[in-house]
């Protein structure tokens, strides 16, 4: 199979997002743009990657983290999407194979949606191209065919006739030909234009004027749309979200209100698992059959075991890890904490930093203590504990298995298993205090009106 390489181009600041966040490091799904187009192109057997970045830090550092310092092709200043692939021509001279030119904001391109451009290139062409049908084709440049479907030129919307703009195939903006076909046909692009800038389509016409065979693959529009603008960003996500909630139905997955639940893009949920309404799943979750997540929870980075009940108006923090059967109930956050089998925390309570042994029972108001200012702690609960309503566990502190706390302690050393501590004072009661109180505090505020 002849290599593959990406090019991909994320150079642009993306000023119509009217944001400080840089185009490319919004996400969709949990992921950020760039991440997903990376993704997309992996999984795409592309084994050369190189990323044409501006002069943002945190988009280069992103391309560094993922693919190393080789990877990144920087374009200072922009001359245009040509002069983009341009700078790529270096870090891909020793190359042998295709190359694909990828925008770096379409997040919902895929695999799948690449492999008909590589198909093209088998069968002979020597420009491949993606074009889509736009419901709203205003601003897209038409990809114009001769009677075989080859391509004859690509013409921008600001020039096209009223005959051009009745086509319906417009251009996607990404690429597939071989390396030398490709630097040849952008050396010879010129900046002759009002942007003195180098336009990538022109390659289509320098691919022609050597009489190649150019082709287009027509993908569907949510495949290709792109996100430059915050609507354009909503609206990826709620396809995202309706492409997740579809696969999870089809794989088993109960949910009574699939359309307010949000996914990230790596969830895991097993068929059998049960979803509510209004629940969202942030990125590294895992669900495991027979759990049962219920309405207005919010969990992630956290491991959900087998038959585990969680919620309502749960949050489960990363590093949580819910055993089996156990149970996580309304309002109650979980963060970092390692609960066993069958233990249950049912009611209003933070569990952080720590562990919970297997059947053991946390009462309603109870609070991990687990930050002094300065540091985490961690607090262990044994199997089969007791822990009273109103209990204040500072760490680092052990409760021993089978032991109890009073309501209302606050318990600041280790206890023993089997023991029942308690940290509250004696009871203390005064008769007739509180009507003497009342009488008092009436006379004053009648004083108080005069």
């Amino acid at each position: 199979m002849t290599a593959r390489a990406a090019v991909i181009m994320a150079a642009g600041h993306g000023t119509r997002m009217k944001s400080k966040t840089p185009k490319v490091l919004h996400k969709v799904g949990g992921r950020t743009l760039l991440d997903r187009i990376i993704d997309t192109v992996q999984a795409a057997g592309c084994e050369r990657i190189h990323v044409v970045v501006g002069t943002i830090p945190a988009v280069r550092k992103l391309v560094v983290d993922r693919l190393g310092e080789a990877a990144v092709v920087v374009q200072d200043p922009p001359r245009g999407t040509g002069h983009a692939v341009m700078c790529a021509e270096a870090a891909l001279a020793d190359f042998d194979g295709d190359v694909l030119v990828v925008n770096a904001d379409p997040p919902l391109l895929t695999a799948q949606d690449l492999e008909p451009l590589f198909t093209l290139r088998r069968g002979g062409a020597a420009l491949a191209l993606l074009g889509f049908e736009p419901v709203d084709p205003l601003l897209y440049g038409r990809i114009l065919r001769g009677a075989d479907h080859h391509v004859i030129r690509i013409v921008e919307p600001s020039v096209a006739s009223d005959e051009v703009k009745a086509v319906k195939l417009c251009n996607a903006g990404m690429y597939l030909a071989g390396r030398e076909d490709l630097f040849r046909w952008l050396s010879r692009l010129t900046d002759d234009n009002p942007k003195n800038e180098y336009f990538l389509t022109g390659i289509v016409a320098e691919a022609v004027a050597e009489e190649k065979l150019v082709r287009a693959h027509v993908a569907p529009e949510t495949a290709v749309m792109g996100a430059d603008t915050p609507m354009q960003l909503a609206d990826a996500e709620a396809e995202f979200q309706k492409r997740r909630r579809a696969h999870f139905l089809a794989e088993g997955v109960a949910m009574t209100d699939p359309k307010t639940v949000y996914f990230s893009w790596d969830t895991e949920i097993a068929p059998g698992a049960t979803v509510e309404p209004y629940v969202v799943f942030a990125p590294g979750v895992k669900v495991a059959t027979g759990a049962v997540i219920r309405a207005f929870s919010h969990l992630e980075g956290c491991v959900v075991r087998e038959d585990a009940l969680i919620g309502p108006y749960a949050r489960l923090r990363p590093g949580a890890d819910i055993g089996e059967d156990a149970h996580i109930g309304n309002f109650v956050e979980v963060k970092k904490v390692t609960v066993g089998k069958g233990a249950k925390a049912n009611h209003l309570s933070y569990l952080g930093d720590g562990t919970v042994g297997a059947g053991a029972n946390i009462g309603a108001g109870t609070i991990f203590c687990n930050y002094d200012g300065f540091f985490k702690y961690d607090t262990h609960v044994g199997e089969g504990a007791f822990i009273g309503s109103n209990s204040a566990l500072v760490a680092p502190v052990t409760v021993g298995a089978g032991a109890f706390t009073g309501s209302g302690s606050v318990i600041t050393k280790d206890v023993t298993p089997d023991a029942l501590a308690l940290s509250r004072p004696a009871q203390v009661e005064k008769p007739g205090w509180a009507a003497r109180f009342r009488e008092v505090m009436g006379a004053r505020k009648k004083a108080a009106r005069k």
